[in-house]
C-alpha cells in the first residue's frame, strides 16, 4: 500500500472517533504519533552507529514497546496508557537542555500535545496503519517528504491570519538562489511546519562529505514557530531530514523581545512571514517608535534586517501592499534600501499561493551591509498553456530556469544582466523620488482586453481576495493608528497638566 493511502486510511478511521472534531484535531492527533514513530526510528539508528547509546526517554515510552505490535494492547487499556502514563511522563520528563538534548526536545514537542482520540480500538487501527511506513528506509523517508507536504495542504485555511503553505517550487528557487553554505546560521524566524529549514538542508547535504560535516550541519538550522502544532511538524520534519536534536526548533513568537536585544550574526534568512494579520497588544513597543506597526510583516522585515549580520543574504515573500503601502511601511523601505542592497524583487503572478490566497506576492532578495544603488525587477510568467495555478495544477520548480540562467553574480555586481521582456532595473533615485513605492510595472508589459468569461470571473476571483486581504491590512493599519492617537492624546494631556 503507498504512503498516501495509508494517510487516507488513518483519516478515514479518525472520522470515526467521537473526540476527534476536524481536520486541524485530526492532523495534531496524526503529529504526535508520527513524531513518536519518526523518533523511535531514529533512536534505532542512532544504537546502530553509537556503542553505548543511552535512550534520552523511558524505555517504555518508545514506539517499540508499547505500539510496534499490532496485537498488542488495545481498547480502554490503550487509552488508560496513553492518557494516564504516557502523556503525563513526557509532559514532565525530566530532561535539561545540556544533558539530554533528546529528551528536552521529546518534552518540548508534548508539552502542548492532546490525545483527541475517545475510542481505544480505533486508535490501535491508526496505529497499526501508521506500521506500515518504514522510516528507517530512506527511499520511504523520501516519498513520505511528499505525503508530509500533502498533509499540511489539507491543513492551511485561507483565513489563518494570513499563514499557508508556501509551494515546494517557490521554497526551493528562494533556497538555490540565496545558495547556503556549509557552517552558515540559516534563520527562519517563522518556520511554520519548516519547509524552508528542510530544503536548506537537502540544499546543504550535497556539500558533506565528512563526519565532522554533519555536525556542523546539525547546528546551523535555526527556526521559530509560535503555534504548538506548526512547531510539532516542524519539529519532526527536522528529524525526518536527519536533524538529530532539534532544539534550535523554538517555540515562541520571534517579535516578543525588543529588537535591540538581538545579535546580528545570522547569515541567511529565507522566510514567507504571515501577512495580513495583526500582532498582539504590545508587541509593537518592542520596535523603535517611529517604526511601530501591528502588522506582522512589517515587524518581521524590521526583525530579519536587524538579525543580519553585514554581508548576511535574505529571501523573503511579501505581498503588494508592502511595496505600494505608505506611512510605517515607507519608513521600513526607506531603512531596507539603506542597510541593505535590496537588489531583486521577483514578482510572482496570481494563484502561486491558491486555493489559501490571491493577493500577489513577491520575493525580495537582499543583502546587508551595503546601500541600494539600483533594483531589478523580474516579472515571473505563466508556463504556455497556463492561466492560473490551482491545487492541482501547482507552480513547477523548473518554471524558475529562466530566471537562473539570467540570475548572474552579487560578487560582480550583477554586470551580466540584461534587460528583456520579463527583467527591468529601476534606480534608487527613482525609488526615493516614488517615495519608496516599489510597486513598479513591467516596462515592456501592454494592458490588454481580455473578453474570455472564464477568466474574468477568475480575475474577478482573485480581486475579491486582494480587496479582503488589502481589507485585513487597513483594519491593522486603522488599529496602529488608533494607538498612536490614544499614546498622542495621553501625552498632549499629560502636557496641559
Amino acid at each position: 500500500m503507498s504512503i498516501s493511502s495509508v494517510i487516507k486510511s488513518i483519516q478515514d478511521i479518525m472520522r470515526k472517533d467521537a473526540g476527534v472534531d476536524g481536520d486541524a484535531q485530526r492532523l495534531g492527533q496524526m503529529s504526535w504519533l508520527l513524531f513518536l514513530k519518526i523518533f523511535d526510528a531514529q533512536e534505532e539508528e542512532l544504537e546502530f552507529e553509537q556503542d553505548n547509546y543511552r535512550t534520552p526517554i523511558p524505555e517504555k515510552y518508545l514506539w517499540r514497546s508499547w505500539a510496534a505490535d499490532s496485537q498488542g494492547i488495545t481498547g480502554d487499556d490503550l487509552l488508560d496508557f496513553i492518557n494516564d502514563d504516557l502523556f503525563p511522563s513526557l509532559k514532565n520528563l525530566t530532561a535539561p537542555i545540556n544533558t539530554n538534548p533528546r529528551g528536552h526536545v521529546v518534552k518540548s514537542a508534548f508539552s502542548d500535545a492532546f490525545n483527541y482520540m475517545k475510542n481505544g480500538t480505533l486508535l490501535r487501527q491508526v496505529i497499526n496503519k501508521l506500521n506500515e511506513i518504514d522510516f528507517t528506509d530512506s527511499n520511504e523517508r523520501h516519498l513520505f517528504g511528499d505525503i508530509y507536504e500533502q498533509i499540511l495542504r489539507d491543513l492551511q485555511s485561507a483565513g489563518n491570519a494570513g499563514e499557508f503553505y508556501t509551494p515546494r517550487a517557490v521554497t526551493r528557487f528562494m533556497v538555490n538562489r540565496i545558495n547556503p553554505k556549509l557552517g552558515e546560521n540559516i534563520m527562519d524566524p517563522a518556520c511554520g511546519t519548516g519547509g524552508f529549514l528542510a530544503c536548506s538542508m537537502d540544499h546543504l547535504k550535497e556539500q558533506v562529505k565528512t563526519t565532522d560535516d554533519h555536525k556542523v550541519l546539525q547546528q546551523q538550522i535555526h527556526g521559530v514557530e509560535k503555534k504548538q502544532l506548526p512547531h510539532l511538524l516542524c519539529t519532526t520534519n527536522m528529524l525526518l531530514h536527519g536533524i538529530e536534536v532539534p532544539v534550535q526548533i523554538k517555540h515562541g513568537n520571534t517579535l516578543n523581545q525588543p529588537l535591540s536585544s538581538w545579535d546580528n550574526n545570522v547569515d541567511v534568512i529565507v522566510t514567507n512571514p504571515p501577512f495580513g494579520g495583526t500582532e498582539e497588544d504590545g508587541i509593537e513597543k518592542n520596535f523603535p517608535a517611529e517604526m511601530r506597526t501591528r502588522e506582522t510583516a512589517d515587524l518581521f522585515l524590521q526583525l530579519i534586517i536587524e538579525v543580519l549580520r553585514d554581508g548576511g543574504r535574505a529571501a523573503v515573500v511579501l505581498p503588494d501592499g508592502t511595496l505600494f503601502g505608505e506611512g510605517v511601511k515607507t519608513k521600513i523601505k526607506k531603512l531596507l534600501t539603506e542597510e541593505c542592497n535590496l537588489h531583486t524583487i521577483v514578482r510572482l503572478p496570481n494563484g502561486v499561493f491558491n486555493p489559501y490566497t490571491g493577493i500577489k506576492t513577491n520575493i525580495l532578495f537582499f543583502t546587508k551591509g551595503k546601500p541600494t544603488k539600483d533594483i531589478w525587477y523580474y516579472e515571473h510568467p505563466y508556463p504556455a498553456g497556463v492561466k492560473n495555478y490551482s491545487k492541482t495544477k501547482p507552480m513547477k520548480f523548473e518554471e524558475f530556469k529562466a530566471e537562473q540562467a539570467w540570475w548572474g553574480d552579487e560578487a560582480d555586481g550583477f554586470t551580466k544582466r540584461v534587460k528583456n521582456k520579463q527583467a527591468w532595473k529601476v534606480s534608487i533615485d527613482e525609488v526615493i523620488a516614488r517615495n519608496f513605492n516599489l510597486d513598479i510595472k513591467n516596462p515592456h508589459v501592454e494592458e490588454t482586453v481580455n473578453h474570455d468569461p472564464d477568466e474574468l470571473l477568475a480575475k474577478y476571483a482573485e480581486q475579491q481576495q486582494q480587496i479582503n486581504g488589502l481589507l485585513n491590512e487597513l483594519k491593522g493599519i486603522l488599529g496602529d493608528a488608533l494607538i498612536g492617537n490614544k499614546e498622542f492624546g495621553s501625552k498632549e494631556l499629560g502636557d496641559k497638566q
